[in-house]
């Protein structure tokens, strides 16, 4: 018996389900993840395993609410259009309006100032002090005394002024 490969060039191409519904599937799953990363999240620049985790399992999550069942290849595209668009689009209006800005990146928190680690800043972004010592020889400060000021930005990055 002769396996013969079918495809059904309809159903890989044509949208079962509503472009518009794909959309608004896409920007509500979109906005529901940013706000929640946004609020309750923050890391410090680099991922960590449990940060790759978390991706994985957001976006694992996050599919069935956003895609439905779809099926067609054009059904994904929309989808992940859309995703990339708002990504894009909190970018631009992040750019364009500081008072957004604000609302999209969180305000830098001071880590250490003048050489003292800012315990109560750093318990509320979970950053240990062996994560600082780690950090501070990453960037050739082998003395805390040295730090006028460290900060996690919004972006997640560290930045380290050093004194004079």
């Amino acid at each position: 018996m002769e396996k013969i490969l079918h495809i059904d060039w309809h159903t890989l191409w044509v949208p079962q389900v509503s472009p518009l519904e794909i959309i608004i599937r896409g920007t509500l799953t979109y906005w529901s993840i940013f706000l929640l990363l946004r609020f309750f999240r923050r890391g410090t620049g680099q991922f960590s395993v449990s940060d790759i985790l978390l991706i994985i399992l957001i976006g694992d999550a996050a599919q069935n609410a956003m895609a439905g069942d779809y099926q067609s290849i054009t059904e994904g595209v929309i989808l992940v259009g859309t995703l990339v668009f708002w990504d894009l689009a909190i970018d631009w209006m992040g750019f364009k309006s500081k008072r957004f800005n604000l609302f999209a990146q969180p305000e830098p928190k001071l880590l250490i100032k003048d050489g003292v680690f800012q315990h109560i800043n750093m318990r509320k972004e979970f950053i240990s002090e062996d994560d600082l010592h780690g950090y501070l020889r990453e960037k050739g400060v082998g003395d805390l005394k040295n730090v006028a000021a460290c900060y996690l930005e919004g972006s997640g990055n560290l930045s380290v002024l050093e004194k004079k």
